[in-house]
Formats: structure tokens, C-alpha cells, sequence
């Protein structure tokens, strides 16, 4: 999934971040329908959560929806790069091994 053009992505295009914290992005190894069918996906879960409202049962699929979806894009669950770096998705990057890289955003 492509971030938003304003929010800084790391030097190796692993994370964007947005509101202080880094933010896994989609495995650029998918291909152009693979992605675009799990986007629609992963869209049409997160309104089904919405549309939930009180229902817990419904709210809990939406949200299993949601999860699977971010797992098969690669934002979520085991990571899509294999150099052995660990996951730092929802680290402020002050506090992550993109440290010197974030102190030369200022």
C-alpha cells in the first residue's frame, strides 16, 4: 500500500512514518492485482468494522478481516525482508535503528 507522499519513508523503504511512529509499508514484492485485491479488501473490512456499530460478533469478523488483509500485504505479521532486522513497526524513530536517520529529517 503507498503511503502518503508527505510522510518521510525510511532510507531501505521498510517503514513511513506518521504520528512519531514507523509504520511496517507493503511488501513491494507483491504484485500490481495482489495488492490491489487485498487494498479492496483491507478497505472493505475496515467498513465493515464501522458499519458493526453494537454487534460484537460482526465487529470481531470485520476486525479478523482487517488483520488478514494487513498479514497478506506484509504489514502485519512475519516481516517481508529476510536480513534478519527485527520488526520496529509502531517505534518512535528517535528510539529505533533509524535514530540518525530521523535526527537529519529536523
Amino acid at each position: 500500500m503507498a503511503s502518503h507522499p508527505d510522510y518521510p519513508q525510511t532510507p531501505d523503504g521498510r517503514y513511513f512514518v506518521a504520528k512519531n511512529r514507523l509504520w511496517r509499508k507493503t511488501d513491494p514484492r507483491l504484485d500490481a492485482a495482489t495488492e490491489k485485491h487485498w487494498v479492496s479488501e483491507l478497505m472493505a473490512a475496515r467498513r465493515a468494522v464501522k458499519t458493526a456499530a453494537d454487534d460484537t460478533r460482526a465487529e470481531q469478523a470485520a476486525r479478523a478481516r482487517v488483520q488478514a488483509a494487513k498479514e497478506a500485504l506484509g504489514e502485519r505479521g512475519p516481516v517481508w525482508w529476510d536480513d534478519g532486522a527485527p520488526d520496529e513497526t509502531g517505534t518512535h524513530p528517535k528510539n529505533s535503528s533509524y535514530a540518525d536517520w530521523w535526527a537529519a529529517q529536523s
